[in-house]
């Protein structure tokens, strides 16, 4: 919260010195809490000089390129660095993905449905391990569960071996969900990506696979796993 004041402060500083024409400085992200965003200068690398440039920072020259979180006319900087173009390129196809949920009227939530797949992938998994496996906090999970068994979309069920533990299981209404996605959104999801060549999905394809992996790596380090 203190970064993004200061960055908000920044902003202005140059306004008061004519540094950047007001009407070529993004405002500040309204459309989601500070505390759920992943601003500007959140995504700037550690590494990077804090001179206020487009490669880190949160400086007057990233607000004046309206990006990421501005007017998308004022193009994205070509010295944008690669973890900044990635959490944006997730934020804008996290909205796509609600979206193809509202169009195709199913009552479900994009993580809800993430949890469904989990568990369709490992049907009767622990919460933690479905946590684990979704990348998730097991708070969150809880939620996210809490709703899916309100709506007919999970059950739990108690271990047969031991009763303190909790498993998690798809009911046919569950299933039918996910097949309606499927069948609803696909065709959404092949248009989206058509402008992917043929020739380019295996080197992309083998970007995100190792990426994956190198974040998933990461993450168990950290978790001490």
């Amino acid at each position: 919260m203190g970064e993004r004041l200061a960055c908000v402060s920044e902003v202005r500083a140059a306004r008061s010195r004519n540094d950047t024409p007001p009407d070529k400085i993004a405002p500040p992200d309204q459309t989601t809490s500070p505390d759920q965003a992943t601003s500007p200068d959140q995504a700037a690398s550690p590494e990077a000089p804090a001179t206020g440039s487009a490669a880190g920072g949160c400086g007057p020259e990233l607000a004046a390129a309206g990006w990421p979180w501005g007017d998308p006319a004022d193009g994205i900087p070509p010295d944008a660095p690669l973890h900044a173009l990635l959490l944006a390129a997730s934020r804008i196809m996290g909205a796509f993905y609600a979206g193809t949920l509202t169009r195709a009227g199913l009552r479900i939530s994009p993580a809800g449905l993430g949890v469904l797949r989990v568990l369709l992938a490992g049907d009767g998994l622990k919460s933690s391990d479905v946590a684990a496996r979704g990348w998730s906090s097991p708070g969150t999970l809880t939620s996210v569960v809490n709703t899916l068994v309100r709506e007919g979309y999970v059950e739990r069920r108690s271990d047969a071996g031991d009763r303190r533990v909790v498993r998690l299981f798809v009911t046919d209404n569950g299933r039918r969900i996910c097949e309606d996605y499927q069948s609803l959104a696909g065709p959404h999801w092949r248009d989206a990506f058509g402008f992917v060549s043929p020739d380019d999905e295996p080197v992309i394809r083998k970007f995100f696979v190792d990426m994956i992996d190198r974040f998933g790596e990461l993450i168990r380090k950290e978790r001490g796993k």
